[in-house]
């Protein structure tokens, strides 16, 4: 047996052991690049971050590439739990660990924030997103226009909101925004900036979206995590005996879904137009434009034994004159709004999606936001 088949063996029922069988930053399946400078094992893109290092880590293929027998031992004696227990001893219940589903900027800073900054060691500094406020340059889209320009934002845990100024040495601010109201979610793609984040937040019982970036990918993921410490400094206040674990998925969130369908009007006999949809757990908006301030409309979800459901089709004598013919027909308590989707696979994924929340039971947050609803349309 030749050096390489018997360390190729041995990586393999290494591989096997708790925790290795998925990426040690992005929980990725069946990672199959090793750290031979912090014994973790990783997924490609992941290995990607790793090369990049201030001091560039020691990163091989575990199937193609030639090991040697000190690097397979080290690789059995670290692994990803181990390297875990010291590098994620004290990660903050708001710090947004990624997912292999995330952006690269925020995988990028998490792996990071890890092992070159040392930020959640056991002996850690104190972090800067918990400093209760931060200020700096953001780019922001104009609403109208669609420029991105300089405007200087605030963070303030003292008074729970996010400001932003059109002037540096502005004394008013242009909008207060109260941080229990954001969501925050990267939107590289739709923004077309990598660093681009999308805050969401209620003004006036109205959805408003901006559009944000900062050339640094550091700046723009500090931010985001700092909106988070603020936004659970707040639901701790708010729900005094809820546990971390309960109050995690109340912060900031991805959308579930996003992405054109076409719509026609309430009477059901104007034409379907195409609209941009975001499905922000029970509330399905819909806009002109990917990057619109405000939602044109909403749809809330409810629970089925309300009287809400989700079906593919659209009712007999239907005038779809709208080019896609793929339909969807959701019914609510007050009326029913229909939808096509461009292919099959579309219809399906949305159903699938909108099936999921109308069978899940309601929250007394969601039955106030129905109420909200109501009151509002």
């Amino acid at each position: 047996m030749t050096i390489n088949e018997r360390a190729a063996r041995a990586l393999k029922e290494i591989l096997k052991r708790p925790g290795n069988d998925t990426c040690a930053d992005c929980g990725s399946p069946d990672p199959e690049w090793g750290s031979c400078s912090l014994g973790v094992f990783i997924c490609l893109a992941c290995s990607g971050i790793h090369r990049n290092f201030q001091s560039p880590a020691k990163v091989k293929s575990v199937r193609l590439s030639r090991w040697e027998d000190s690097e397979v031992q080290f690789m059995a004696e670290n692994g990803n739990e181990v390297a875990r227990s010291k590098y994620e001893a004290q990660v903050p219940v708001y710090y947004y660990k990624p997912t292999h589903k995330d952006c690269q900027v925020l995988k990028e800073q998490w792996i990071k924030a890890k092992y070159e900054r040392l930020e959640f060691t056991v002996d850690r500094k104190p972090l800067l997103y918990e400093e209760g406020t931060r200020e700096g340059p953001l780019m922001k889209r104009g609403r109208d226009n669609g420029q991105f320009l300089t405007r200087r934002f605030v963070l303030s845990e003292r008074e729970g909101t996010l400001k932003y100024f059109t002037k540096t040495d502005a004394k008013e601010p242009k909008a207060i925004i109260k941080v229990d109201t954001i969501n925050a979610s990267f939107q590289p793609e739709k923004i077309g900036n990598p660093n681009g984040l999308q805050i969401t937040y209620l003004k006036d019982f109205n959805t408003r979206n901006i559009f944000l970036y900062n050339e640094s990918s550091k700046e723009i993921v500090d931010w985001f995590n700092s909106i988070r410490a603020v936004q659970l400094h707040y639901l701790k206040v708010a729900f005094p005996g809820a546990s971390d674990v309960e109050l995690k998925p109340k912060l900031t969130r991805n959308f579930l879904k996003e992405g054109y369908m076409e719509k026609t009007g309430p009477r059901q006999t104007e034409g379907f137009k195409k609209r941009w949809f975001t499905l922000d757990h029970r509330r399905l908006m819909y806009f002109k434009d990917p990057l619109d301030a405000f939602a044109k409309g909403e749809v809330f979800l409810g629970h089925k034994d309300l009287g809400y459901s989700a079906s593919a089709g659209l009712p007999p004598n239907t005038h779809c004159n709208g080019t896609w013919q793929n339909g969807i027909t959701i019914q609510t308590p007050d009326r029913s709004y229909l939808f096509t989707c461009e292919t099959e696979v579309e219809q399906q994924d949305w159903l699938k999606h909108f099936n999921e929340l109308i069978n899940t039971v309601m929250s007394p947050q969601e039955y106030s936001m129905e109420a909200l609803f109501k009151h509002r349309h």
